[in-house]
């Protein structure tokens, strides 16, 4: 009899065990299906980066982390002494050049000028007393009381006094007016490369001062001060928090009324409240971002899409990184 009595509680126990796992497991599927598929997302702004065009060593940072900068502001400070050699040695080949153009502009200096007019008015005298011999000679030769020899010698030295006064002449009309057209162009093409080379440098040296471009806040500083950078080296990121965006990386199984343009609700946990987004843009995350992976059931992979979404309205505090949910 007592076998019989223990023989019933084990049966009832095990079917107590049954329907309380029956329960439980009832329970939970109608819980799995009531519950809500969550898509996380967070908060990004736009950003732009400061670097230099110049290599050098921070000299010095007018601003930290957080904080708040308007556009032309002065951010930091580079020391570039290699910079301000080259700039010493355009500005020497500058006045080098500019010294060059002056003496084509200016010609040749006036004892030059004068010396070349008194070699002229020489050559002018010389070919008036040979032209007076030649004539006298001549007139005696047609007389017949000189001879022919002595008339030609007197016609050579004549000929050769009148291309001595040619040259004299010449070179006194090149003193005057000094260098030519194309020497004066040439000089003056090379003052115009050497200011060139001034305005090049004088850009660089701008370049070690960096400017903020557009309002922000310094969301990061990566050089501490006393580093050397190099050319286009990243300096510190601007977050332009007045850009705000809110980016989910969402199921193509859950794009439904998520269209571009479309505008839905999600939910701000740093502040408990519900947001409303539009939809800005959508574009495929590639295969490698699958998140569901079905191929093997005989069914299809489902890719991931990238969806942006701008705030209706400006969110006060809203700051990148923060969690957005959609709850579908």
């Amino acid at each position: 009899m007592e076998i019989k009595k223990q023989h019933n509680s084990i049966i009832w126990a095990l079917i107590s065990l049954v329907i309380i796992i029956a329960v439980v497991a009832g329970a939970g599927l109608l819980l799995l299906e009531n519950q809500d598929e969550i898509i996380q997302g967070q908060a990004e702004a736009e950003e732009y980066r400061v670097s230099s065009k110049v290599p050098g060593r921070i000299l010095h940072f007018y601003v930290q982390e957080g904080d708040h900068v308007k556009a032309g502001d002065t951010l930091a400070i580079l020391e570039a002494p290699e910079v301000q050699a080259k700039l010493s040695q355009a500005e020497a080949a500058q006045q080098a050049a500019q010294a060059l153009e002056n003496k084509a502009k200016k010609g040749a200096r006036m004892e030059q000028i004068q010396a070349a007019y008194e070699m002229w008015q020489k050559a002018k005298a010389g070919l008036e007393i040979a032209e007076k011999s030649y004539n006298r000679l001549n007139r005696l030769y047609e007389e017949g009381v000189m001879s022919a020899q002595k008339r030609d010698e007197a016609y050579a030295n004549y000929k050769a006094m009148q291309a001595t006064e040619k040259a004299a002449k010449a070179q006194y009309d090149l003193a005057k007016n000094g260098a030519q057209q194309e020497d004066k162009a040439a000089a003056a093409a090379q003052v115009m490369r050497a200011e060139g080379a001034v305005a090049e440098v004088n850009s660089y040296i701008k370049e070690t001062v960096l400017i903020a471009q557009m309002d922000g806040e310094v969301s990061e500083i990566f050089p501490k001060r006393g580093e050397l950078v190099g050319t286009g080296a990243p300096i510190m990121n601007i977050a332009m928090l007045q850009n705000m965006w809110a980016t989910f990386n969402v199921r193509e199984d859950l794009l439904k009324d998520l269209n571009v343009g479309k505008v839905f609700e999600a939910y701000l946990p740093a502040f408990d409240r519900n947001i409303k987004l539009k939809v800005s843009s959508m574009k495929d995350m590639g295969s490698y971002a699958a998140w569901k992976a079905t191929k093997t059931t005989g069914q299809f992979d489902l890719k991931t899409f990238e969806v942006k979404a701008l705030p209706i309205e400006k969110i006060e505090g809203l700051r990148p990184g923060m969690s957005v949910i959609i709850k579908k």
